[in-house]
């Protein structure tokens, strides 16, 4: 009663978030014992590896600045937070947390599963630990074991950077919000017909004169090899991995203005700011136009040390079928000749997939029951599947009609679209055995800065990480919503614009 005379408010009673409040959700959480309290004594031990200790080094880069605590990472001691190494049921990327009055451990077999653990563990604590100046806290980690392996090895997410262009600076703001929903594949799309972003050599004109606009007239740019090397460095060290990708053959109309050459008749289109699609091809009778092909992936494939890279193959409507299966017999090879797999568009179900490659589906659920099964065909015979189907997981569809950003091609998107659908029964005779994952495409043609970006992925791309992560059985709007709704409070704190979709119940959901 003291508070009500002097005037001052009750402080509440703190408790920590929930095990079970986590998007992806976890495969097991199992409340129970006392929680965690990180103080200014608090210690991050690693185990002796270089791995180990560069997770440890993020982890207290995160928690530094909003506790204020030196948390020093050290290879000695007991107690604290541990990152542990060690054989187990873990896979590439699972990992255990454990947590009580006396520490959390997070155990993995893998680095990877290290870093998806700390993730799990910031969402465990309150919002304002994102946060770049000291808050009050308390610290707490709910007590109890979290056990957790992802359902799909390809949980990606795709950025347009040539429709508008984005700086090295801007992809590391996206990359780190990938990473805290487990996201570990990044897709750029390197080149379309309003802008080649990346430094061939071999053909310097692609991004001096192809980079030099975008959607709308502005100045464009592209990626020194330093810079787009510099991405991959911070991808990996958040445990993404860099897709490449060259659209081919349509989508050129960047390298046809910027060579001559690579057009049948040898004259080259004027500079493109428009959005138009399938207007533009290579030339597929031109042995030039593999000369080119195979110098660019060549150079690109030495920059990127994941193990794919992305043909495109969508949208050639100026590319006779013929000519497309042609010039795809031709493609294929060159990008294992380089060490790598290949990825296309879907559309690539249309010629023969190189043995390995992967298809990624990008048609509605309305697509034609005949395209579906071309599809389902080449499932059946070995090409794997990413699902990124349009009208559910293209994250620049507007969500309404009201979306004053997006398209609508595909439809609109809410909330509850976008996450409720199951990958693994989702394409017709597709066998859940091929489905690699899931991924969520950025297409930029309406996107012009970081602003913008977050807007459309949030709060929909947490959903396409579940979908890739949690198991189906896991899977239940009802209950994700919620899990959903208390995330907002760590995007403010991180300074991320968002949706406010009426589906989703924010505010008054617990921490």
């Amino acid at each position: 009663m003291a508070a009500s005379v002097t005037g001052a408010a009750p402080t509440p009673q703190a408790s920590p978030t929930p095990l079970d409040r986590v998007v992806p959700a976890p495969a097991s959480a199992d409340p129970g014992g006392s929680p965690y309290r990180i103080t200014r004594g608090t210690h991050i031990r690693v185990d002796g590896s270089r791995e180990a200790r560069g997770v440890g080094e993020y982890l207290a880069r995160i928690l530094r600045p909003s506790t204020g605590y030196r948390l020093p990472v050290t290879a000695q001691g007991a107690g604290g937070i541990r990152l542990r190494l060690a054989e187990g049921r873990f896979g590439a990327e699972g990992y255990r947390l454990d947590s009580g009055r006396h520490g959390v451990t997070i155990t993995a077999a893998r680095p990877a599963g290290l870093f998806h653990g700390v993730q799990t563990l910031r969402q465990l604590l309150p919002a304002a630990v994102e946060k770049d100046s000291v808050q009050p806290g308390p610290w707490l980690v709910a007590g109890g074991t979290i056990t957790d392996t992802p359902r799909y090895g390809w949980r990606g997410a795709m950025l347009d950077v040539s429709r508008h262009f984005f700086t090295v600076d801007q992809v590391k703001r996206y990359i780190d919000q990938l990473a805290l929903y487990k996201i570990n594949k990044l897709h750029l799309h390197l080149s379309d017909d309003q802008g080649w972003r990346i430094a061939v050599d071999s053909w310097p004109r692609l991004a001096a004169y192809g980079g030099s606009t975008e959607v709308g007239g502005g100045p464009g740019g592209y990626y020194t090899k330093a810079d787009y090397k510099e991405i991959v460095r911070y991808a990996a060290s958040r445990y993404l991995e860099v897709v490449p990708e060259i659209d081919m053959p349509g989508h050129t109309n960047a390298a046809l203005a910027s060579y001559a050459d690579l057009n049948c008749d040898g004259v080259a289109p004027p500079l493109y700011t428009g959005t138009e699609v399938g207007f533009s091809s290579l030339c597929v009778g031109k042995e030039i136009t593999y000369d080119f092909v195979d110098d660019v992936i060549r150079e690109l494939a030495a920059l990127t040390p994941g193990r794919y890279l992305h043909i495109g193959g969508d949208e050639a409507h100026s590319t006779s079928h013929e000519d497309y299966v042609t010039f795809m017999d031709r493609v294929q090879p060159i990008v294992a000749k380089y060490g790598k797999t290949v990825v296309g568009w879907h559309q690539l179900t249309g010629a023969t997939p190189a043995k390995g490659a992967l298809a990624q589906y990008w048609g509605l659920d309305g697509t034609s029951a005949e395209e579906k099964e071309r599809v389902a065909e080449a499932a059946r015979n070995g090409t794997g599947v990413i699902l990124s189907p349009a009208d559910r997981v293209y994250l620049d569809m507007k969500y309404t009609k009201e979306t004053p950003l997006g398209l609508s091609w595909a439809g609109y998107v809410e909330v509850k679209r976008s996450y409720d659908w199951d990958p693994g029964a989702y394409l017709p005779g597709v066998p859940e055995s091929a489905v690699r994952g899931v991924e969520a495409p950025m297409w930029s043609e309406t996107l012009e800065n970081s602003g913008h970006i977050e807007f459309m992925a949030f709060p929909r791309l947490p959903g396409v990480a579940e979908l890739g992560w949690s198991s189906a059985a896991s899977l239940d709007w009802e209950r994700y919503k919620v899990r959903l709704a208390a995330q907002a409070e760590r995007w403010e704190a991180l300074g991320i614009d968002y949706y406010r979709s009426p589906q989703v119940p924010w505010g008054g959901t617990g921490k």
